[in-house]
């Protein structure tokens, strides 16, 4: 590990607000009290930890916005129905703090709710139950005369009108939040909970997945699940490592709604805060850097162990989170011990993860095949260690339990990587080729890191394993056949994935669909079939490799 140094902070530029200015482009990096402190939030402690951004380097390191979270208002609007700041709390007032951060060169976050109040109870900005004038545009035009950068936008207690889902509410509702920050005066990067409020468990269900398809319309960011687990300082040693491999686990398979200016966040870093060991910081540093997800800090700072401050600011770490191609990486492998990712970065160089999920250290092996290398030799730097080395066969080391390597690799000696990995589909299941269903038969099965769920994916929209291809049959069924690269199309072989998980058979039209689970051990497996795309069906949802 290494020191951090201690370098002035750039100043902030003050944006102007353009209907087409691009916002977010890599991930948004800084800091947010609610993990740490929720409610318990005051003006001493928001400028302290700024204070200890700006003193610990991490500030110098893209660690620049601070976000004031739930809490900071009283309980009511004044007579002309704005937002009235908790003085006793914040007795400078928030355009006092915003001014105090601009001027040690970070910039200003704030929350407020899209419903009518926030999940504190507290004001917020829409419409009250039963309908009425919401509160969007005042608020914005009142974060801009703050001028607020950055706005975080909740989605408890929001009003679902007789007749209109609640998809649809919250779909109107945050539009009606993107608008008015755009209408406001000032560029502010708006942060969208919706997705949170769909969830229904790790693979989601339809709702889910159809407002992950139009949040991106409203924020740069977003909130798709659960929170990370909250400090408690009752019991400071409680865990939080199943916290964050909850939140790792949701947000993995969401790599095709990511890219500039759009990106999935799976919350709140708490690496070096109480609740994680040295390796389970490091894993989720490593984690959120392979997923581009924002690196937002919530935590003490000035409370950081020196290993979790050492991996939250490692600059190949955070290079790699900010990489401006902006493509999420993808699980290659898993099974119940290990989990590898890869993620191909701008100029061509390929980044792979080893996660150790196990209560032990391990041995590691991975051949540069698996992670869409091969014939590959490579130049390989382990980003904690900063080791670098020549490749030609495989990446190993030796991984403490919980702890997750990290490479970059820059290939020498092949055209460029080949997408390789899991095919996963509902239930986080995989494709599995190998299957007594029969020859050729392609079935779901749990996921296990095994040739037989090892695809990759060709130019020509092939899916591939084993040298044989995905094919549509004229049965319904989808299974292995030989490849015809001359008739790929006429044979069923080319596949479109969409933005929505699709995976369209282009002779067809119709859609791969997952088979339903066996109803036990001893049932056989349905295999896969193809059926008529279906809304958002999460049978019908896919991770490919990247």
């Amino acid at each position: 590990m290494f020191a951090l140094a201690l370098a002035p902070a750039p100043a902030a530029a003050e944006p102007t607000a353009t209907s087409d200015t691009p916002l977010a482009l890599t991930p948004p990096m800084g800091w947010n009290n609610w993990a740490h402190y929720m409610c318990d939030i005051d003006e001493a402690k928001v400028v302290a930890n700024a204070d200890a951004l700006v003193s610990s380097g991490l500030a110098a390191k893209g660690y620049d916005t601070v976000t004031v979270d739930d809490c900071w208002m009283t309980r009511s609007r004044d007579a002309d129905g704005a937002l009235v700041v908790d003085r006793e709390k914040f007795p400078h007032g928030m355009e006092w703090l915003g001014d105090r951060l601009h001027a040690k060169g970070l910039k200003f976050g704030i929350y407020q709710d899209a419903g009518h109040l926030t999940c504190e109870k507290y004001p917020g900005s829409g419409a009250p139950l039963g309908g009425g004038p919401d509160h969007y545009a005042q608020d914005a035009r009142q974060f801009a005369s703050w001028r607020v950068d950055f706005v975080k936008m909740d989605g408890c207690n929001l009003y679902v009108p007789e007749g209109v889902t609640k998809e649809r509410a919250y779909r109107d509702a945050y539009r009606a939040v993107a608008d008015a920050l755009r209408a406001s005066g000032r560029d502010m990067v708006l942060s969208a909970s919706a997705p949170a409020y769909f969830q229904q468990g790790e693979w989601g269900g339809p709702d889910w997945h159809r407002v992950l398809g139009w949040v991106g319309e409203t924020g740069q960011l977003w909130r798709e699940g659960r929170d990370i687990q909250v400090y408690k300082p009752a019991a400071p040693a409680t865990s939080r490592w199943g916290s964050v491999m909850g939140n790792y686990g949701y947000n993995r398979w969401l790599g095709r709604y990511a890219g500039p200016g759009n990106w999935n966040d799976p919350d709140f870093l708490i690496a070096g805060a109480p609740g994680l060991t040295a390796a389970e910081s490091r894993s989720q540093v490593a984690l959120w850097a392979m997923m581009a997800a924002p690196f937002i800090l919530s935590s003490q700072v000035s409370e950081l162990t020196p290993e979790g401050l050492a991996a939250l600011g490692n600059t190949e770490l955070i290079a790699l989170d900010q990489d401006r191609l902006g493509r999420q990486g993808a699980v290659a492998s898993s099974n119940a011990t290990f989990e590898i990712l890869t993620r191909q970065l701008a100029g061509g160089d390929r980044a792979v993860a080893v996660l150790n999920r196990s209560g032990s250290a391990r041995d590691i092996h991975v051949p540069l095949a698996e992670v869409g290398l091969p014939g590959c030799t490579v130049d390989a730097k382990e980003l904690w260690t900063g080791e670098r080395r020549r490749v030609s066969d495989a990446l190993t080391g030796r991984l403490a339990a919980h702890d997750t390597a990290v490479w970059r690799l820059d290939p020498r000696g092949c055209a460029g990587a080949v997408p390789t990995g899991q095919i996963v589909g509902r239930g986080s299941q995989c494709t599995d080729g190998a299957d007594p269903a029969g020859p050729g038969a392609v079935v779901m099965a749990a996921c296990t890191g095994a040739p037989d769920q090892r695809w990759t994916r060709g130019a020509d929209g092939s899916l591939r394993l084993s040298g044989a291809c995905l094919t549509a049959g004229g049965d319904g069924l989808v299974g292995l056949a030989d490849c015809d690269a001359r008739a790929a199309r006429a044979t069923g072989q080319t596949w479109t994935h969409r933005r929505d998980g699709a995976l369209v058979s282009v002779l067809s039209g119709l859609c791969l669909t997952a088979a339903a689970p066996a109803a036990g051990p001893d049932t056989p497996a349905d295999r896969l079939r193809l059926e008529s795309c279906g809304d958002h069906r999460v049978d019908q949802a896919w991770a490919l490799p990247v």
